[in-house]
């Protein structure tokens, strides 16, 4: 198995996945393991004077003004994180709560919070263990962290609360812990709040997501060329010498995919012909690069900000090198929240760009020769007509979703937190988002496939034949009369979201960009 090391420098979206998704060993490094061990000795010291120091000998938000004497303290970490554990609503997928804990752990291991080493040794445990804290939709505003889905999951870690176990199975933590031969920790000062005082959460679905969208950006290319061939459209607007005058990097590299799946086409550049005369192609097929393109940068803006948070150690207090004790408002998410809802505005546009390109391969008066809404014998049968009535729907739905939550504020704890940053709702509703554009993706792969198969007598490009192939092999069905659609649908959006669409097209064109 897959072993990440956690040091003190922060991580990898990589190392973030291969925990959160493909369930990889965590090991602390020795650096790690010393840094934690400096730190405890900086925040025992402060503990052990009469001064009041937030986070170690105070209350907490707008109970910090109360100083707490030493025979309390342990019981006062232990109820931060019983009254933070407040989360309401469905669960949150597993994959989202390893991420989260991952990333906790990995502020834990830089040195800067004060924890003891036995505490961020439980934290790898839990997670190498298969234990996964059940942490729910509501409860997070996004600023001093994610603080209720962290309290869940430093619950957990307590042996109290509820966990989903290996088998998939939801017990009580105190069994699975108990099964697992891992001891639940008993927090001193310091330690229940540095559990919770992250941006976390929407950290880790902003990764995962990142990694989705680099994905679903190479399929709308791809898809977005097919349709082109479908429609006999011209390839000569993706030429290079054209994207160079305009250099936006993602342009231009989403015209070089397109071009790419396009190479050795027999249905392009047909403007002339009676049958389909024009001048130039529609918006939603000439404009794919530029539309595309921008939700590349928009994401490479992304991945910067990710990286960053990445190396990030976010606290409150924070130890810092010199040994002093510090409070800060590192923790608030607006740097995530903003890309989170950039994210959002991006996959909405390009969803509705590939709804567009698909209404026109169905409407007879603008596909060039296409029957009605693809159908084999029009009027007896309806063709796709319904399938785009999904995409238009999962459309509308994703320009609702790119309404930022960043924008939003709402005051909590007696106006102390007077200013948030709702990272994790912008985060919430990106994951939707990023659902539905596979959706939107794999009805456009369903309708243009179809309508390349039938333009008889013509020949599609390699890369084309290639994704059909695999797509056929995959379940997604070629044209004929009217069946039952949906199963056909969701064997296309299953091709698209495993990437097969992707895969099955590199071999031909070389690896997209």
């Amino acid at each position: 198995m897959h072993t990440v090391v956690v040091g003190t420098s922060g991580t990898t979206a990589e190392d973030v996945i291969a925990v959160a998704r493909g369930n990889a060993r965590i090991e602390l490094s020795g650096e790690a393991l010393d840094a934690l061990a400096r730190a405890r000795e900086i925040v025992d010291a402060l503990a052990a004077k009469p001064e009041p120091v937030y986070g170690v000998s105070t209350g907490f938000g707008a109970l910090a003004s109360r100083h707490i004497s030493p025979e309390l303290r342990a019981q006062l970490q232990r109820n931060i994180v019983r009254s933070h554990a407040a989360g309401m609503g469905p669960r949150v997928e597993r994959e989202v709560v390893r991420a989260l804990m991952f990333l906790r752990l990995k502020t834990v291991a830089s040195g800067h919070t004060g924890v003891r080493p036995s505490v961020a040794q439980t934290m790898a445990d839990v997670l190498n263990a298969g234990i996964t804290p059940v942490v729910h939709e509501y409860g997070s505003l996004g600023c001093s962290g994610d603080l209720a889905p962290l309290s869940h999951c430093a619950l957990t870690l307590m042996g109290e609360g509820d966990a989903e176990g290996p088998d998939g199975v939801v017990r009580p933590a105190g069994e699975l812990l108990a099964e697992a031969g891992i001891r639940p920790v008993e927090l001193r000062e310091k330690e229940g709040l540095a559990l919770l005082n992250g941006t976390d959460g929407m950290l880790g679905m902003l990764v995962m997501a990142l990694a989705d969208l680099d994905k679903l950006y190479k399929s709308a290319d791809i898809t977005a060329a097919l349709t082109l061939e479908a429609l006999l459209g011209t390839e000569k607007v993706l030429a290079p010498e054209l994207h160079a005058i305009r250099p936006h990097p993602g342009q231009g590299a989403s015209a070089a995919n397109m071009a790419a799946v396009l190479n050795g086409s027999g249905l392009t550049g047909h403007f002339q012909e009676e049958s389909a005369p024009r001048v130039q192609d529609a918006y939603s097929v000439r404009c794919a690069p530029q539309v595309a393109g921008a939700g590349r940068d928009t994401m490479a803006h992304a991945a910067l900000v990710a990286s960053r948070e990445l190396a990030s150690a976010v606290d409150n207090p924070v130890v810092l090198p010199d040994g002093r004790v510090e409070s800060n408002g590192n923790f608030h998410g607006a740097p995530v929240a903003y890309v989170l809802d950039f994210l959002a505005i991006a996959a909405a546009d390009l969803g509705s760009i590939a709804e567009r390109r698909t209404d026109r391969l169905l409407d007879k008066n603008r596909s060039h020769g296409l029957p009605p809404f693809l159908a084999d014998d029009a009027g007896v049968d309806s063709g796709l007509m319904i399938a785009q009535y999904t995409q238009a729907a999962l459309v509308s739905e994703m320009k609702r979703l790119a309404v930022p939550a960043s924008a939003d504020s709402i005051p909590s704890s007696a106006m102390q937190e007077d200013h948030v940053s709702m990272g994790w709702s912008a985060a919430r509703k990106l994951r939707t988002a990023v659902d539905n554009l596979t959706r939107i993706i794999a009805i456009e792969l369903y309708a243009a496939t179809r309508a390349i198969e039938l333009r008889h007598g013509l020949t599609p490009a390699p890369a084309s034949r290639a994704a059909i192939a695999a797509a056929r092999a995959a379940g997604v069905e070629g044209p004929g009369p009217d069946r039952f659609l949906a199963p056909d649908l969701a064997a296309a959006d299953a091709f698209v979201r495993s990437g097969g669409l992707v895969a099955a097209v590199e071999p031909v064109t070389g690896p997209l960009a």
